[in-house]
């Protein structure tokens, strides 16, 4: 599914960054700042698709060569604190070619051009090697001044400005994301992109009736693979479909990412077929048929509407059970504190009994301890004397009880006899 993302910032002198270094880095060139004294120099940067310049009919013929266009931005600006150049950063849609992908950039750039009439330069980038193929983006920084015959004049204050910046900058979205849905629909893709929020793409979701999408745009965000575990899921992905097999994720957090996919995959799906079955029932309701009648239709069209003979049931399983064992992916070696805790707790115990039961926790059976461990002939573990109070019959019990009260009573008497004998004065000359 595309993506939508379009940021514009801003480069400023207070923040150390002149448009001269700025230029000279995205499209990957030689630029001398005459204003710095300093040299850009970026001729080693790679993934550099196309770069190209578009400025306004009436504008100088100098404004093609890059190096004295944002030399003559930066001379334009005498301010120590000026704002030089701004920065589109757009991404591409991977789902369209790379031509697609240039002319939707081109009528964007254009679109800047004709609406504050200023200098417009792009890079369009290809994905990094280690990071997501999918992120084809370009950077499109534009002059802040107007570029008129005679050179660079007045400000665009339009985006200035906190009245109007955010309404321009809102027109200048929906435009980017109309020119992406356009070119997405001649590629014959089905999705679309959104440049409004998650809220607002989830209100009016909820506002045409569809829960699905809604429910969809409400969830919380995926799982971030980060760059060196996207490597290597793309890597494992691009073995299993060399080899024919079905993809399984070799990271924790692959796997994870995976399962979540799968389970809104399935989720979906059975809830178009059981949207699919409830229409079906109502329209055949509607026809006059009976409940049992239009339930058979409904489940008949229901059963049509399935993708493919696997069960829905077992699909979800599935999922479940790779997202709690991960697969076929390795696990690291951790140790068992639960286990090593109880080890350290039953060697407290005294003597052959804690032995005994650390060595049978280990996996041995009693007899391998030898004759001298054996119940008989050892005494019984606080474990094993817990049990067998709790399984003598109450009867038994309850007479225990009344024994060790009559001892009770009397070793009272006796003690009574004891005081009685202390307190008597014709015995203690």
């Amino acid at each position: 599914m595309a993506s939508y993302h379009l940021s514009v910032k801003t480069i400023k002198r207070s923040a150390g960054r002149s448009a001269t270094a700025a230029a000279a880095y995205r499209v990957g060139e030689r630029i001398e700042c005459q204003r710095e004294g300093r040299v850009h120099d970026y001729t080693r940067k790679q993934g550099i698709e196309e770069t190209f310049i578009l400025t306004p009919k009436d504008a100088p013929d100098w404004a093609q060569n890059r190096s004295k266009l944002w030399n003559e931005v930066e001379a334009s600006e005498t301010r120590r604190n000026s704002v030089t150049a701004r920065e589109w950063e757009l991404a591409l849609p991977s789902e369209i070619s790379a031509e697609a992908r240039s002319q939707i950039t081109r009528d964007f750039a254009q679109a800047l051009v004709s609406r504050y009439g200023v200098a417009v330069d792009v890079a369009i980038h290809a994905p990094h090697r280690e990071g997501d193929q999918r992120n084809h983006h370009a950077h499109v920084l534009t002059s802040t001044r107007k570029l008129e015959a005679e050179g660079f004049t007045t400000k665009t204050r339009v985006l200035d400005s906190a009245k109007t910046g955010g309404v321009e900058i809102e027109q200048m979205r929906s435009l980017w994301a109309e020119l992406q849905n356009r070119a997405l629909e001649r590629e014959g893709e089905v999705e679309r992109v959104d440049h409004r929020s998650l809220e607002a793409q989830r209100e009016a979701a909820l506002e045409r009736g569809d829960a699905l999408s809604a429910e969809e745009l409400d969830r919380d965000p995926e799982l971030k693979l980060g760059p060196a575990a996207n490597s290597m899921e793309r890597r494992a992905k691009a073995i299993a479909e060399r080899q024919g097999r079905e993809y399984v994720p070799v990271t924790e957090r692959g796997a994870v990412v995976h399962a979540a996919r799968q389970a809104r995959a399935a989720f979906r799906e059975l809830r178009e077929r059981l949207d699919i079955a409830r229409e079906t029932y109502g329209a055949e309701r509607d026809a006059g048929q009976g409940r049992v009648s239009a339930g058979l239709a409904a489940a008949a069209k229901e059963r049509g509407a399935q993708a493919g003979p696997e069960d829905m049931r077992e699909r979800l399983a599935r999922v479940v059970g790779r997202s709690e064992d991960q697969g076929d992916a390795p696990k690291p070696e951790r140790r068992n504190y639960a286990r090593d805790r109880l080890k350290e707790i039953m060697e407290k115990d005294a003597g052959r009994d804690g032995q005994a039961a650390v060595h049978k926790l280990d996996g041995h059976s009693e007899p391998e301890l030898g004759e001298d461990t054996r119940r008989a002939a050892r005494k019984p573990s606080v474990n094993e004397r817990l049990k067998d109070v709790l399984n003598k019959p109450r009867e038994k019990l309850e007479i225990e009880d009344e024994r060790e009260q009559d001892k009770d009573q009397e070793v009272e008497k006796d003690r009574e006899i004891d005081r009685d004998i202390d307190r008597d004065p014709g015995l203690s000359h």
